[in-house]
């Protein structure tokens, strides 16, 4: 947990540096990018967290040959799904910023950033995945300190390269490139060693097997699509209601939630092995406490974060825009105080949907995690900015959340009786 949120503490600096040092339309150009990254790294994600569930889940069967067959064959399918998308990246950078509305200065700056994610995405991408892996095999402290190392490098190359060396938006993705290549080396140097429960093999898996990889994953690859489908939506929407500056405020909204959202994912994907392994050996009394303690947890920080978000947060919105931008700060204050209000429910679909994927029950995670990133806010997007305009758009988050809640909470039942009935 206190890994990713220091990682999206160097999301933050990105964010920051570009906003204050290059503008908004800069801003607004890395708000247009990211969400076809997070889908690129959506495909990677897929095959990280659906192999760690079926790794957990023989090491707690104490099947170690066919955790290492299961490692090694997901470490290579996603280094090939990563030479993919960065060629497709690299090739189709402008053609796609079109689609998105893209023009002008923010048209050059988007092609400029996504071309420097596609060129390095063979070396980043499985860096998510190892960063799982590590957990499984308990270097939890390592792992975090890897990601708090990579962080605070990534918040100094910001410094250097847009601050020190006046260079543009590119120059932000260069640095967070690199120091998630480094991060990657760093990652897969305990497994080199071969002092880790897991090792390299060489592997086939039957199709069987990489079907139950693919479906434990899919929830997490649709919930990735899904959010990122879905700030392409939001973006859309905000262009067409306020132009360049709308989207430039909800990018500012979206680095704020990314350290909260971070928290309440890091949570539950720390717990994830544990409730994997413990369902693997039959333990549901301890499957059971550490789900009610997670549940617990994550609507405590988000009652906290609501109560931040409304008092003090305003405070750090002048951080991210240039100086004088009165009209964009003004916008953002706005936002922030309606999107806040969302944490009220959000939590409980994040948290419910990695309990359910611990589990192995992709159908019960897809269901929710499709319905709470895309269908739920999708249809609040369409309904409430018909009557409220920017206000209606801010306010999309918390009726999906709602509303998400509400399944989770009939998931949760009718999975716990099951559990209780085995």
């Amino acid at each position: 947990m206190v890994s990713m949120a220091v990682t999206s503490l160097y999301t933050i600096a990105d964010g920051i540096f570009v906003g204050r040092f290059i503008g908004a339309e800069a801003l607004a150009a890395v708000n247009l990018v990211m969400p076809l990254i997070m889908i690129s790294f959506a495909l990677a994600d897929m095959v990280a967290v659906g192999s760690s569930v079926q790794i957990a889940i023989r090491l707690g069967e104490r099947d170690e040959h066919e955790a290492n067959r299961i490692f090694s064959f997901a470490c290579g399918l996603i280094f090939a799904i990563s030479v993919a998308a960065g060629a497709i990246g690299f090739f189709f950078a402008g053609d796609l910023m079109r689609l998105l509305g893209a023009e002008g200065a923010v048209l050059r700056y988007a092609v400029d950033y996504m071309r420097v994610y596609a060129l390095f995405s063979p070396a980043i991408m499985i860096f998510f995945a190892v960063d799982n892996f590590l957990r499984i095999c308990g270097k939890v402290r390592y792992s975090m300190i890897m990601n708090i190392v990579i962080s605070l490098a990534n918040i100094a190359l910001d410094a250097l390269f847009i601050v020190g060396f006046r260079k543009g938006v590119a120059a932000a993705a260069l640095a967070s490139c690199l120091c998630l290549a480094a991060g990657t080396a760093i990652g897969f140097w305990p497994f080199l060693r071969g002092r880790l429960p897991l090792r390299f093999t060489r592997s086939s898996l039957k199709p069987r097997a990489v079907f139950n990889i693919v479906a434990n994953g899919s929830s997490e690859f649709f919930s990735n699509i899904a959010s990122s489908v879905c700030m392409v939506l939001f973006n859309a929407v905000l262009m067409a209601q306020g132009g360049y500056l709308a989207v430039a405020a909800f990018s500012v909204i979206m680095y704020i939630d990314s350290v909260v959202k971070s928290i309440l994912f890091g949570m539950s994907d720390a717990l994830q092995p544990a409730i994997s392994y413990n369902y693997g050996a039959r333990d549901t009394r301890r499957v059971f406490a550490l789900e009610r303690r997670v549940q617990l947890a994550g609507f405590l920080v988000s009652i906290a974060v609501l109560a931040w978000m409304l008092t003090g947060a305003q405070s750090i919105l002048p951080y991210f825009m240039e100086a004088g931008n009165t009209a964009l700060l003004e916008l953002s204050r706005r936002a922030l105080h309606l999107f806040a209000l969302s944490y009220l429910v959000s939590w409980c679909g994040i948290v419910s949907g990695s309990f359910f994927t611990a589990l192995g029950r992709p159908l019960s995670s897809l269901l929710l995690s499709f319905s709470q990133t895309l269908l739920l806010p999708g249809l609040s997007l369409l309904l409430l900015p018909r009557l409220w305009g920017l206000d209606g758009v801010w306010l999309s988050p918390l009726a999906a959340g709602l509303l998400a809640a509400l399944l989770s909470a009939v998931l949760l039942r009718r999975i716990v009786r099951r559990l209780r009935q085995e």
